[in-house]
């Protein structure tokens, strides 16, 4: 599929997985994050002195606040992404559950300037739609895509989808930029793909 192709497929795709997304979100939202903390407890049941940088839900995303304070509990470190310019890789601060938060772009949520920097070791990347390669679709500013690239040129970190069960399709279009998952936590299964490129 060339690069122009994948975009416009993406943008389509955009739409309609927006759309079925704020269904689900609707019809089972506060169920589908009580189950994710339980999804998301089977995918690090053996993770130790890792940082995971968690990310602060918008719109119709899947909660994964639930999840991340059951993380927490267990003695895991956690961060937040900090998104800067379009163009430009996320940065993150340290935060554990009920520090302040500063408003940034785009509805998100960070911690404030005063936090300390981390570099994680796991990222938990939220989404539109998936499929079983590991491909995700985002909302198309690529701050993932770019930070995931950046990451891991730079050693071993690994990133797992969040979301709704349902935002699986059958393939995602992807192009050579994309980062591919290493693994999808949705509030139904765990899923691990294959080594990510």
């Amino acid at each position: 599929m060339s690069l122009a192709s994948a975009q416009a497929a993406k943008i389509e795709l955009r739409r309609s997985a927006l759309a079925s997304r704020s269904v689900v979100f609707e019809a089972r939202g506060a169920a589908a994050a009580a189950a994710l903390v339980t999804q998301t407890a089977k995918a690090f049941a053996n993770v130790q002195n890792k940082i995971i940088a968690g990310y602060w839900p918008i719109g119709a995303e899947i909660d994964c606040r639930p999840a991340m304070a059951a993380l927490h509990a267990r003695g895991l470190a956690l961060c937040l992404p900090v998104a800067g310019q379009r163009g430009d890789r996320l940065i993150f601060r340290r935060w554990a559950p009920g520090q302040e938060l500063d408003q940034g772009p785009f509805g998100t949520f960070h911690p404030q300037a005063s936090a300390a920097s981390a570099e994680p070791d796991i990222l938990l990347v939220p989404l539109l739609a998936f499929d079983g390669q590991g491909n995700r679709l985002g909302y198309g500013a690529a701050f993932y895509d770019r930070t995931l690239n950046v990451l891991r040129s730079q050693g071993s970190v690994s990133a797992w989808g969040i979301g709704f069960d349902e935002q699986e399709v059958g393939q995602v279009p992807a192009d050579p930029y994309d980062a591919k998952l290493d693994g999808m936590i949705t509030d139904k299964r765990v899923l691990r793909f294959a080594a990510a490129a």
